[in-house]
């Protein structure tokens, strides 16, 4: 059985709860898909088990609230955090490092990309509440600003192919691949404004090193 039906059969019992705790413990980096239990979600909507545009909110609460409580451990717990075994599983020293370089290098606009990055979504929320040179409001602003991009996505598509699953099946991988495309694209253009970013500083700190020799 695959993970869908076992959403399915678990959403169809248990409703929104089922989401909401499932997306819970998406954010804390469980290997459960965030698309495929949102997809879910719209799904059993579509077979008339709930209201969809309910379903929307529920998914929306339940992905913000796990990203933030991954960002607040780190704020909270600092360091400590990084001893508790399941914690540690998810943040290896080399993610941590590599998710380091990626916030020195785009800055904020990293959380942004992370909520389309399955992989990286949780460590680079936990780092960002470890470095704690984030406030919390901006977090959920970025945050929230991606999740209002792919939790619609995700929810309304299965809605709407519900009763169709070959179909919504080839929209859900060719949404992925599209999300994908679009990170790549958004990565391009980030690191055109961080290398002119750099020349403009390269430039100006020359030209105040001409005038002092001057």
């Amino acid at each position: 059985m695959d993970i869908l039906q076992i959403l399915l059969d678990l959403f169809t019992g248990y409703g929104y709860f089922a989401v909401f705790i499932v997306l819970l413990v998406c954010g804390f980096g469980v290997p459960i898909p965030e698309d495929i239990t949102l997809v879910a979600g719209g799904i059993i909507s579509g077979l008339g088990y709930t209201d969809v545009h309910v379903m929307f909110a529920v998914g929306m609460a339940g992905v913000l609230f796990g990203d933030g409580l991954m960002f607040l451990a780190g704020r909270v717990y600092g360091d400590r955090v990084l001893r508790f075994k399941p914690i540690a599983k998810v943040m290896t020293p080399e993610r941590f490092a590599a998710v380091q370089e990626k916030f020195s290098r785009y800055g904020n606009w990293v959380l942004f990309v992370a909520r389309f990055l399955p992989g990286l979504r949780s460590p680079i929320f936990l780092t960002a509440g470890l470095t704690r040179r984030i406030p919390y409001w901006r977090f959920l602003l970025m945050d929230g600003f991606a999740a209002l991009i792919s939790v619609p996505v995700w929810v309304y598509l299965g809605y709407f192919g519900a009763r169709n699953h070959e179909w919504l099946m080839q929209m859900v991988h060719r949404g992925q691949a599209g999300i994908l495309i679009a990170i790549a694209l958004l990565a391009v253009v980030l690191g055109g404004f961080y290398w002119r970013h750099k020349r403009r500083e390269s430039k100006a700190r020359r030209n105040a090193e001409d005038l002092i020799a001057k």
